[in-house]
């Protein structure tokens, strides 16, 4: 049974690109993260894949974070990379028979720290907002109403842009409980969400007042947030309309899925039960949406440590 290491490698490595079609930068970058792997091998006497065992791989692995004289320690996420080619070459040799046994499978690659939603402040939003002009023009009102939906919904920007005019539905001004929008979300989930008030006015004021002068320059479409020559507006259309809001208010960094964060954040912060959030998100699981209440707990601390009488010291 041919099991030389730099035999299965080759293989391997044409497999990825030929069968699977990885790019060339994905391939070398396999190569080399396995290179390092074959060198910890033969340091440890192995001929052939056939003698790696168990505890052969979790020696890389620990080498991986800990680093050696020629190689400086890994962070978490980056070892996980190397680990991943590691067992993809493992099952490629089990796979094609060139091996009895897979010793990678039982071990779990290092565990990446969970990064945090960023969010940005209310003042922040506000100030996002206002940005988008005081001008009446068609464009600063769909930008405005495009803004304060994504916050007052947390719509991700391909349900706001995939929205059609009747998905909105608004009731008479002191019937404000039947404001609400559908959001088509992952896995052609429907959700019904509120409309709050500021988003309700701003849709208002788009839908009245700027766009029939957009959809006068197309062709006809029930999009409800248009382009300039009275089309859909386009991912990309938003995440510029939102650029552009960021940096005339003087913020750095703003995504359409920050404000998505933002929306989750503020309403954990203002008391909201985090599956009332979870629906209001479209997530399938609460756990998705339990990664909002760790940003919640530094709230929580300033709070304790400004208001307590013993937690200053």
């Amino acid at each position: 049974m041919l099991t030389e290491p730099e035999a299965v490698l080759s293989s391997y490595l044409n497999h990825l690109a030929v069968e699977r079609g990885l790019s060339a930068n994905t391939v070398a970058s396999y190569r080399r993260d396995l290179r390092r792997y074959l060198d910890h091998l033969k340091a440890r006497g192995l001929r052939t894949l056939a003698e790696v065992r168990e505890d052969d791989v979790a020696a890389f692995l620990t080498a991986l974070r800990e680093g050696d004289a020629d190689h400086p320690a890994l962070v978490a996420s980056s070892a996980a990379r190397a680990f991943s080619a590691v067992r993809g070459l493992h099952r490629f040799a089990l796979r094609e028979g060139l091996t009895r046994h897979d010793p990678a499978h039982a071990i779990r690659p290092p565990r990446q720290l969970r990064r945090l939603p960023k969010a940005i402040s209310v003042e922040e939003v506000e100030r996002l907002i206002a940005a988008c002009g005081p001008d009446g023009s068609p464009l600063t009102l769909r930008n405005r109403a495009l803004l304060e939906l994504l916050y007052g919904t947390g719509a991700r920007i391909s349900e706001a842009v995939g929205l059609a005019v009747d998905d909105v539905t608004t009731g008479a001004p002191t019937d404000p409980a039947r404001d609400q929008v559908r959001l088509r979300g992952k896995g052609g989930r429907t959700r019904i969400v509120p409309l709050g008030r500021y988003a309700r006015q701003a849709l208002d004021a788009y839908l009245v007042r700027a766009r029939p002068q957009l959809a006068a320059q197309g062709r006809g479409t029930s999009a409800l947030f248009l382009n300039a020559r009275g089309g859909r507006l386009t991912r990309q259309g938003a995440w510029e309309v939102l650029q552009a809001a960021a940096e005339r208010a003087g913020l750095s960094g703003v995504s359409p899925h920050m404000l998505r964060h933002s929306f989750a954040t503020h309403l954990l912060d203002g008391g909201a039960d985090v599956r009332v959030v979870q629906e209001l998100l479209g997530h399938a699981s609460v756990a998705t949406t339990q990664v909002y209440t760790l940003v919640t707990v530094d709230r929580l601390r300033e709070v304790y440590a400004a208001a307590h009488p013993r937690a200053r010291g």
